[in-house]
């Protein structure tokens, strides 16, 4: 195995070579997570701080996966040039693609009302290193291909194979079309570009200024389109997976990078400070989110096995979702550092080193 390919594990608060853009953004989408996740007690509530609920939901997981293709991206290029480097990248990733589906497989056993993302992610992380080895024109043309595709392929595979789905029988070939195509909260159709767009944002090294403002300009049509469709032909919402909830997302996410890109690029000293210091607790979580998503899955397990319901308000068991799990991750990654899912995951697919203690150092002791 190529040594370019496997680092040392250190802890990320001490990496002075992390990119602000990544974990930032993955900071977010967790966050956006545990809000969302925590929504189903907190019913009564004001119909604006719903509706932001709502939008939370719908960026979380693009969001993710925007930043784990960059991840994919960054860790290809650290790697090198060569062939055999790469290649121990993609085996390594295709690793960890198949440990992030059979984690989420048993997640979804835990008895928590989240609809579990893991195993959609490990899919699209699988399928996605590859094609991050293409030239950018490939890339560009095989991520417009999913875009264009992705919808009538859900429909047409729904259409198809929907009965084994609805049937009852729930065996491996059941399981695979509902993470690829049929899944009524994520399919890997619709998460597999959103991986290409952060592989593709990495190649700019996130593109500054200029691309953060684009993406402001475009966000906003976006994220309108589905609202003037439906006040124009009266359907009363989007389809999951269509071409128009794909827009909403491409707003809520082109939005969230914008300004993401656009803060990270200020320069004014005192201006940068502050912005470093709102970054900081993003980039926390952000850089442990694994393990602070298992975490809260395991959270809201043990509230729902002690009587707190999903339909219900309980105000304290939200502050408990949406402050104190971000809070241990941010304490976790200020007094220990890796994420232990990070770790162990790094570990067994081969991305990291455990470190040995020398012997000279040994017998100092």
């Amino acid at each position: 195995m190529s040594g370019t390919a496997v680092v040392t594990p250190i802890a990320p608060r001490l990496q002075r070579d992390r990119l602000v853009v990544p974990d930032v953004a993955r900071g977010v989408a967790i966050m956006a997570m545990l809000v969302a996740h925590a929504g189903p007690i907190m019913v009564d509530q004001p119909a604006a701080t719903a509706f932001l609920q709502g939008q939370l939901n719908d960026l979380a997981s693009p969001l993710f996966a925007v930043a784990m293709g960059a991840a994919a991206a960054i860790v290809l290029a650290k790697a090198g040039p060569t062939a055999s480097a790469r290649l121990t990248v993609v085996l390594q990733n295709l690793i960890r693609g198949v440990i992030l589906v059979l984690l989420g497989v048993v997640l979804s056993t835990w008895g928590s009302w989240i609809a579990i993302v893991l195993s959609f992610l490990g899919i699209v992380l699988a399928i996605g290193t590859p094609l991050v080895l293409l030239g950018t024109r490939a890339l560009i043309a095989v991520t417009a291909a999913v875009l264009v595709l992705g919808a009538p392929l859900n429909e047409l595979v729904l259409t198809a194979t929907g009965p084994l789905i609805t049937s009852g029988e729930r065996g491996p070939t059941s399981f695979l079309l509902e993470w690829l195509f049929l899944s009524p909260h994520y399919r890997v159709t619709n998460l597999l570009p959103w991986f290409l767009i952060g592989a593709l944002l990495f190649r700019i090294r996130f593109g500054g200024r200029l691309t953060g403002w684009i993406m402001l300009a475009i966000a906003g049509p976006a994220w309108l389109l589905g609202p003037l469709w439906r006040g124009a032909t009266g359907e009363e919402f989007s389809a999951s997976g269509s071409y128009l909830d794909t827009l909403h997302d491409a707003g809520l996410v082109l939005l969230t990078l914008g300004l993401i890109i656009l803060l990270a690029s200020v320069r004014q000293p005192g201006a940068a400070r502050v912005i470093h210091a709102g970054f900081l607790p993003f980039q926390a979580i952000g850089s442990i989110s694994l393990s602070l998503y298992v975490f809260q899955v395991g959270v809201v397990a043990l509230m729902a096995d002690n009587g707190i319901r999903y339909g219900t308000t309980d105000p304290v068991a939200w502050l408990v979702l949406v402050v104190g799990v971000p809070l241990v991750g941010i304490l976790w990654w200020r007094f220990v550092g890796k994420g232990p899912i990070e770790w162990l995951i790094g570990v067994v697919s081969g991305r990291y080193r455990l470190r040995r203690a020398s012997v000279g150092a040994d017998s100092a002791r």
